[in-house]
Order: C-alpha cells, then structure tokens, then sequence
C-alpha cells in the first residue's frame, strides 16, 4: 500500500466558497486522525492521513482574496507552489473559527473543558488488558494477516469451506491462501431478498482498497421471490424486471476481478458469501474484527460513527446501499490495520455505545411524555456543549501545538509572540520550532495597523477595474453601416460576451466587447487580430491603461499558474448541448479526467464554452491541437490553455456585478507613477512571499501545508478569503 500522503480536492469548477466549518474539518481530520474520531472533510480528502510528518497552517492577518490576486505577480512561491485552492467565506472571528469553539490556546494555561471529558474516554492501561480486542490480538500493531480468520475460526462462524456438506455446487474464487501483509485489500457487501430457495441475492458491490467501487450490480433471482425485503436492500419488484445479470455472472465477473491474494473484507462475510455461494480462502470480517464479550457484536453502522465519524445507512434513504457498506466495512478494517489493537481498544467502544442507547432512551422518553406532567421539564434538552477545540484535543494526546505571531489588539491573545515581533524575527523562530511540532500555526502581517488600512482603501475597486479592462478587448475599426449581427456572432464563438458596444468617438466606428471569461478575451486577440470581420480587416487589442502595461506579462503567468496545469478552455459550445453530449463527444481524446462546464448565476444555464482537466500537461497540448478547428453540431470549436482556476468563477462574476455601472474605457490613459505607498506594499507582499518560501523549504516532507488569506467581514464589508494547500512531496513540491 502506498505510504506518501497526497490530497485530492474537487476543486474545478465554480464551487461555493468553503466555509469556516468546512475549514475546521479539515484541519481537524489532518490534525488528529480517525484514531480520534475526526472524520474525513466533506469537501476534500486526505490519503493516508497516519502518515503526515505535521500540519502547518500560515494565516496572512487581515487579507484578503484581493490581495492574492492584486499582488499576483509578487505573490511567485504562492502561485507556483500549491496545487489546491480555495474561495473562503470571510469571518467576524476568524481565529475562533479557525481553531474551533472552547478553545483555551494560552500555553502558561492547562487545557480545560475538553480535557477532562477526554480523559474519561481514554482508557488506562490496565483496563486495557480486560478489552477483549486486547486479549485477542495483543497490545502490539501487525499486519493484515494476523486479522484474517483461521479456517477453524471460518467454520466456527458458518463461512462456506472447501468440501463442507452445505457448499455442494459452490463456487471457489480460486485465490490461494499465499496471503502476505501486503496484500490486496477488497470490500464485499450483498443485498438479499427471499425466495422460495431462502436467500438470495439481489446487488452486489465489490470495492478496491482506495474504496474505487469496481462493482455495483443488481441479480435477478432463480426462484420466485417471496419478499423483497425493500426496506433493508432498497431493491423493488420495478429495478429487478429489466434485470438479466443471473448468479453465474456474477461468480464469473467476481473470479476475474480478483487477484491470486485478495483479502475479502465484509460486516459478517459469511452470509454475503453463502448468498453468493462462493468460497474464498481469505477473509477479514469486521464483525468479528472489531470483537466484543460473550459473543457479541458492534453493527455496522454504529462502528462506521464511532470510529470513521461516518453517517451510514440513514433513515431518509429507502434500503442500505451495499457500496456504502462495503466502503464502511474496508475503512474499517484499514483503519483497525493501520492503528493496532490498542489505539482501537483506547476507543472504548462499549461505553460509547451505552452512552448512545442512552442517549436514545432519554430522546424516546421526552418525546413520549404527556404535556402537563410535573417532571417534564427535567428531560429538557440541556444547553448545547461548545465544539472540541482540536488543538486541546492534541495538547490531550501529548502533542503541543505551536503558535506564533503577532499580538495585536483583535488577535483575541491566541499567540505567543508580542506587537513588536517581526516578520522577520516569527520566520526565525519558525524555521527552529515548526520541524519539532505536530500541528503549527504562523501569522504573519503586512506591517503596523495603518498599513493594512491604507492596503484595503480602494482595493476592491482595483482590483475590478484591472479584471474588467482584462476582459475587454476593442475591435476595428469597420466600415460606416458594419452589420453587428455578424460581429457579435464571430467574436461570440471565442467565448460568452458580457456586453458589446459601438465606440463613435474615433474616426471609424470600433466596437467594445466585454467578456464573461479571461480565456475567451485573450483568444479574441490571439485569434481575430488581423482577420477579416464583417467585410474589414481589424485590429483587436485591450485598453491602454497604466494598470495594463504588465497585463501580457500576467496572462503568461497565469497560463504557467499550477492550478491550470493539464487544463484547457473550449468555446463555441452550442447551449442546446449538455453536459452528457460534451462527454460523448469530448471521449475520444487522451487522459480526460474532468469536464466542468459552466453555469450562469443568475440563469442557471450553462455558458457557451467549458474546461476540460487532463491527467498530464502532454494530453492536454495533444487535445488543444485536436480541437482547434473541430467541427461539433454545426458549430466550429477554438481553444487554448486555462487561465483563470476554478475557484475564480464565482468570484469573478460577483466582481464583475458588483457595480450596478459598466465599466467606461479610455483607450489611451495618461500613465501615472506608482505612489511611494503602492511601491512599499510591493515590497512587502514579495518579502513575505519569500518568508513563506524559506519555512516551506524547512518543512519535512509528507507535511500538509495550508496558507490562508482570512477575509475580511466587519461593518465595513465583507471581502472573501483565500486558502492555498498541498502536502509537501520528496522533491519539495506540493503534491495532488
């Protein structure tokens, strides 16, 4: 199994901004792991989490995603560092809701609340020689086939044996028992119905040891069914009629798939295998796994809570899905693997269960009591428990998490360091700490107070007016009576047009025409300069303006940006086209992995043009050579590289609305010296950048590094943050 971490994030696209919960969960799971009831996030996923070297959080104080994006060009590390980025929504408290509710971070202070409650959970090690898991499998962690059943154990708990009376007819999956530690792990789950034979199967779903489902298939039975048993397998009489998968196919399909070695891994796995009727040698069965006294088993669903922190076979959803289970029954199992017997012991399973049939109980009992009665107001629901702060949580488990930055007047007191620290002198202190710390968080500041206000004056407005004169480009010129229609229609196929204008001031008309999208204005330059358009042969070119001299500079920067690498953009989309056409026909082409098309807001219909991810930067120059000049539906297709990231998409738009007025142009502007102030806060954007480039250097690789621009929201605005993440490989770079 692969032991470098890595990250993946379903970041293409114009996804909503990632809340300040959603940041919680991630850094919470990074932090701490499954072995402490943190789950995955919801939004992203950490592979191998038990192998990170340490998280390192740098939190930019008081700025913003315009920041990011106005200082670019500085911000070199930044941009070509981080491979995943994100839209933050901005908080009035952004270091309460960083570090989650409770918590007491004041290092001369012992951690309260939690500690106590923590404590509780853990269990002492001589109460540990009692757990059954304990007295099972031992104090010490091994590999997985210490945790496969013993024939003995197989025919103890009714699994199909070779040669057993009951498996006449059986079929044997054919993999040996040359099991090693480094075998490949494969989730099973079934769903019955009965029949007149007894139990038969209806779904079956195989997964692979990332949880890739390699099967998901419904089987029509032999005999008649008596019931369907809906309620548990969510399978009806109406999904089975069109069925004609039988038993022998999926026998078939399931000894192909599986390797010489596979473990099957299943919450009680001998009835999945005598449905299936199947024999097969290596088993690890989390009902059995995970064990008990007296015989006793944890159900599924309880365990994948209280251990994964998954929500599985829910109330609202009609039947269990076997993918889900299966999925719920592998992670289980590498997680018992991965952590060993004491770190699940140390869980304390049977008091979290007791404690939540109690829980139960209480809820039933207030939900059943009469109005009017005496007592009633006893069982009120207390006042709720504030969230478990995750760096308590690690000072709990021996590790003291290290925080360093200045104390200014809002930081709530949640650093070490005084107002005087420097940049420099936190860089120092980091560079000798962050290597000895499991979880680190660094602020660092643009400078005293007055600086960071003078940077927010009028930002918001430079930082539009930059991206509309970005997405503008002027035509011509063209002669006195031009037909629109037909400049419209040609500079449409580069991309969706915000607006189009004549511009009379000039000698000959031109035409104005405002973009949705960078890529489709940069390909109107690239593609339309010097060719014929409604009877003229025309200029196209962008405003001339102080802020656009280094605008060819910022396009070539953005096409090498990491986030856009493997990516391009496709315009002249009919809109009749969806997205299920787009995959057919964009099939063919090498190393597709995502398709994003996108929508507008207000409308919700999608735009005439999309983007298309591939898996290497070589598939996608092969693919931009094989559009350009494709014919789809009638329609000739232009493409080239990405330029804007997903996460822009939102933003981008609401800047573009943001005033109720289009943007006016001057095609030729008087050029304005950049004021002292303006110079001074470029320096310092680049020297921070390099700040942060020298402690990312220090950092041992497998770290998850994440640097956040918090956003502003206060009486004054609200301005979305920025987070930029990746896990450090062995050469130094943020790996996927």
């Amino acid at each position: 199994q692969e032991k470098s971490c890595h990250l993946s994030a379903a970041l293409l696209g114009e996804g909503s901004e990632i809340s300040q919960e959603q940041l919680y969960e991630l850094l919470r799971y990074a932090a701490l792991g499954k072995c402490h009831h943190a789950a995955q996030p919801s939004w992203c996923r950490i592979y191998h989490q038990s192998h990170l070297a340490g998280v390192v959080v740098v939190v930019l104080h008081e700025m913003s995603q315009l920041h990011f994006y106005r200082f670019y060009l500085q911000f070199k590390h930044l941009r070509k560092v981080f491979r995943h980025r994100f839209t933050l929504a901005p908080s009035a408290n952004f270091p309460l809701s960083l570090y989650g509710e409770g918590a007491n971070l004041k290092p001369q202070n012992t951690p309260q609340g939690l500690t106590s409650t923590s404590s509780e959970c853990m269990t002492k090690s001589s109460d540990l020689q009692c757990d059954p898991i304990i007295r099972r499998y031992g104090e010490k962690k091994q590999g997985l086939t210490s945790y496969t059943l013993t024939l003995k154990e197989q025919k103890e708990n009714d699994y199909p044996i070779e040669g057993s009376p009951g498996c006449k007819g059986y079929i044997s999956t054919e993999c040996d028992q040359q099991r090693t530690d480094s075998s490949p792990l494969f989730g099973l789950d079934c769903e019955m119905c009965l029949t007149a034979k007894g139990n038969e199967v209806t779904r079956v779903s195989l997964v692979d040891a990332r949880g890739r489902c390699l099967l998901d298939e419904l089987v029509r039975p032999e005999s008649a069914v008596v019931n369907y048993r809906t309620r548990f397998s969510g399978v009806t009489k109406k999904m089975l009629l069109p069925v004609k998968t039988r038993l022998s196919d999926i026998q078939t399909r399931l000894k192909e798939m599986l390797p010489h070695d596979a473990v099957l891994v299943g919450h009680s796995l001998n009835s999945d295998l005598q449905a299936l009727e199947m024999i097969h040698p290596s088993v690890i069965d989390t009902s059995l796994l995970f064990a008990r006294s007296e015989g006793r088993r944890f159900k599924l669903k309880f365990l994948a809570k209280a251990v994964l922190g998954k929500e599985i076979q829910c109330e609202q959803k009609l039947g269990h899905d076997p993918t889900e289970d299966a999925r719920a029954a592998l992670e289980l199992a590498q997680f018992f693997i991965e952590q060993g017997p004491t770190k699940v012991a140390e869980l304390n399973l049977e008091m979290l269960l007791t404690a939540e049939k109690l829980a139960e109980v209480s809820q039933n009992k207030a939900v059943l009591q009469p109005q009017g009665c005496g007592f009633q107001e006893q069982l009120s629901e207390p006042p709720p428990l504030p969230k478990p702060c995750f760096l308590d949580c690690l000072q709990v488990t021996g590790q003291k998490p290290l925080l360093l930055g200045r104390q200014g007047p809002d930081s709530s007191g949640l650093c070490q360091s005084n107002l005087s620290t420097s940049n420099k002198q936190i860089l120092q202190r980091a560079l000798e700490d962050v290597p000895l710390s499991k979880f680190s968080i660094i602020q660092f500041s643009l400078g005293p107070e007055h600086v960071a206000s003078h940077l927010h004056a009028g930002l918001h407005e430079k930082v539009r007016s930059k991206l509309t004169d970005m997405l503008t480009i002027y035509a011509g010129p063209f002669e006195e009576n031009f037909c629109m229609k037909s400049v419209k229609k040609e500079f449409g196929r580069c991309g969706p047009i915000q607006s189009l204008t004549v511009v009379t001031e000039t000698f000959q008309p031109y035409v104005c025409i405002q973009y949705q999208v960078l890529e489709a204005a940069q390909l109107a330059v690239e593609s339309l300069n010097g060719a014929e358009v409604a009877g003229s042969c025309i200029e196209v070119q962008r405003p001339v303006t102080a802020a656009m001299l280094d605008c060819n500079v910022l396009i070539k920067e953005l096409e090498l940006d990491v986030e856009n690498e493997g990516v391009i953009y496709v315009a002249g989309l009919k809109k009749s086209l969806t997205e299920t056409d787009l995959q057919e026909e964009f099939s063919q082409l090498k190393d597709l992995e995502t398709l994003f098309l996108p929508k507008d807001l207000q409308s919700g219909k999608h735009r005439s043009c999309c983007f298309l991810k591939f898996q290497t930067s070589q598939s996608a120059m092969d693919a931009l050579e094989a559009i350009n000049g494709w014919t789809m539906k009638g329609s000739e297709l232009r493409s080239r590289n990405a330029l804007a990231a997903g996460h822009l998409w939102r933003w981008i738009w609401q800047m573009n609305h943001s005033n109720g007025k289009e943007g006016k142009h001057i095609f030729y502007e008087k050029m304005e010296q950049l004021s002292d102030s303006e110079q001074d806060l470029r320096k310092r954007v680049k020297k921070l950048d390099h700040h942060i480039k020298k402690l990312y250097r220090s950092l041992h690789s497998n770290t998850l590094c994440v640097v956040l621009f918090p956003g502003v929201n206060s009486t004054q605005g609200s301005q979305s943050g920025l987070g930029l993440m990746g896990i450090k490989d062995d050469e130094g770079r943020s790996a996927c």
